[in-house]
């Protein structure tokens, strides 16, 4: 029975390989463990998600990213000290087992590091997470743990929702740096203009 979660019974069941519904600063969000694939794959299912939308990987600092092996070059350090903790979602190239954990077809992969306290206290006992707006695929997300029990409290595979309060934020702006001009792939919270102030 999917039900309420605390902050350690949400540990609990994202080390132990399952989903769960979590708060972040935008919206609410299903995460799973980067490396779980039982996990990801119960989270393509929960959001009836095509296993060739890749997921996202939120880490709770730059350091994180070293047991990922992402390149994250001279552009994406200018832009984590300018505005991560945020919502900038960078895409950047992934090794290929990473880019296949997370359904990426590209070699790539979106990081990001969250600005919400409680997310980033989960990220940090947890480890890196692929998280996702909490609604069915090409759905308007989230915004509360009642909407995210609504929509998925009747399907199975999932823990449950940490209920931290309302989460109404803008969605993250993505940015790629695959190549070597960037651009940005969903325009969100951070505008090109502060983008480019931090790379000038």
């Amino acid at each position: 029975m999917t039900r309420r979660l605390n902050f350690d019974e949400t540990v609990d069941a994202l080390r132990h390989g399952r989903v769960a519904a979590v708060p972040t600063d935008t919206v609410y969000g299903v995460a799973a463990g980067v490396w779980s694939l039982v996990g990801v794959a119960g989270l393509f299912a929960l959001k009836r998600r095509p296993r060739d939308v890749a997921l996202p990987v939120l880490v709770a600092r730059t350091d994180d990213l070293a047991e990922l092996d992402v390149v994250f070059d001279e552009r994406a350090q200018r832009l984590a000290s300018a505005l991560w903790p945020g919502a900038l979602t960078m895409v950047v190239p992934a090794p290929p087992a990473l880019a296949a954990a997370i359904g990426a077809t590209n070699e790539s992969v979106g990081l990001r590091v969250p600005d919400d306290e409680v997310l980033l206290a989960l990220l940090r006992e947890v480890g890196p997470l692929v998280v996702t707006s909490a609604n069915d695929h090409g759905e308007a997300p989230c915004t509360s743990a009642d909407e995210v029990l609504g929509a998925f409290a009747q399907r199975d595979g999932w823990a449950g929702v940490f209920d931290d309060g309302p989460r109404d934020g803008v969605v993250s702006t993505v940015v790629d740096l695959t190549g070597p001009k960037w651009r940005v792939l969903r325009r969100g919270a951070i505008d090109e203009a502060s983008i480019e102030r931090a790379l000038a």
